[in-house]
């Protein structure tokens, strides 16, 4: 058994070895054929609206069609791991986050990949906002009637994209420092969640503004506050956490571009060049501005260094509070 597992081992050595010169070759001519760009959420979120205005002026830059690819589930984890076991050629690229490169490894018991070693950091896309909403019919108009609604309805529920998004850590966060006990309710996508909001099926939730802005626009949602450290320039009229009287409370969202482990250099100065010039647009920037996303390319290095630092410290809050998503 120690001999055949040994020869195994062997093999894939000698495959990995006969496979790097046949990358780096091929990373001159790249890209040749289309880059499939997988978002790890359902259609109709803030990833996806992202993926989608980027996306474009890459492949406008790159000369090959970069395809959005949504693979929703498990808090982000089935469409990051399979970027993560996808070939290292730059044709499977994927839109990381906090959760997904930070945050999840420490909430769930099994993962499939580690954002520390299976990927390649190429650059980062920018931040977004986070909103607590209800519905526009919805009795609570204010952060203080939610924290008294939740002290009179104990586990009261709470909406949100998926288990260990950015949006799960801000619910947490949110019971905590109010001392109130609450239900989350894991979707798969902002989409999903918003429709059951405008159905009042649900009464709360905690969602990435680009998607839920159109929404609170047309007065069909009602923003209570945002997570960040200042208004968002798209609800100046909406509190922060803090003005709504959490003080301290601030969470902020980021994004990345992930490649496979192991990307030639190459293929990522390629990639990382065009993301970075796309984000610089003006059409761009406004476009995702007045949705409520902050776009803002960086080096790998950048990024790789971000992911590292967010991991540690999401892994020191999320065993502070707890936090599960199993």
């Amino acid at each position: 058994m120690k001999k055949s597992a040994f020869a195994l081992t062997r093999r894939a050595a000698a495959v990995a070895l006969l496979a790097a010169p046949f990358l780096l070759a091929h990373a001159a001519d790249f890209p040749s054929k289309p880059i499939k760009f997988i978002v790890p959420y359902t259609a109709g979120g803030t990833t996806d609206l992202v993926a989608r205005t980027v996306g474009q002026k890459v492949s406008e830059k790159l000369g090959q069609p970069v395809l959005i690819d949504n693979r929703g589930g498990a808090g982000g984890n089935i469409g990051m791991d399979a970027v993560a076991k996808a070939a290292p050629d730059g044709y499977t690229i994927g839109f990381g986050a906090i959760s997904t490169n930070a945050l999840n490894p420490h909430i769930y018991k099994s993962m499939a990949f580690d954002p520390r070693k299976d990927f390649t950091a190429i650059s980062l896309l920018g931040m977004s906002t986070i909103v607590l909403e209800v519905p526009a019919t919805s009795a609570i108009k204010t952060v203080p009637d939610l924290i008294a609604a939740a002290k009179k309805n104990p586990g009261l529920p709470y909406a949100t994209a998926g288990a260990g998004t950015s949006m799960n850590l801000a619910g947490v966060m949110f019971a905590q420092m109010t001392g109130t006990e609450l239900t989350h309710v894991a979707y798969k996508g902002s989409g999903p969640a918003i429709t059951d909001m405008l159905g009042n099926t649900i009464g709360v939730m905690f969602d990435n503004l680009p998607a839920s802005l159109p929404h609170i626009q047309a007065g069909k949602l009602r923003a209570l506050a945002v997570a960040g450290s200042t208004r968002s320039p798209s609800l100046p009229d909406v509190p922060t956490m803090a003005e709504a009287g959490l003080k301290g409370y601030a969470l902020e969202p980021w994004f990345g571009v992930y490649g496979p482990a192991k990307l030639p250099a190459p293929i990522v100065k390629a990639l990382n060049e065009a993301f970075v010039e796309a984000l610089a647009m003006p059409d761009v920037k406004a476009k995702l501005q007045q949705a409520g996303f902050s776009p803002r390319g960086s080096s790998a290095q950048e990024l790789t260094t971000l992911t590292d630092t967010e991991y540690k410290r999401l892994g020191d809050v999320a065993k502070k509070a707890g936090m599960t998503a199993d």
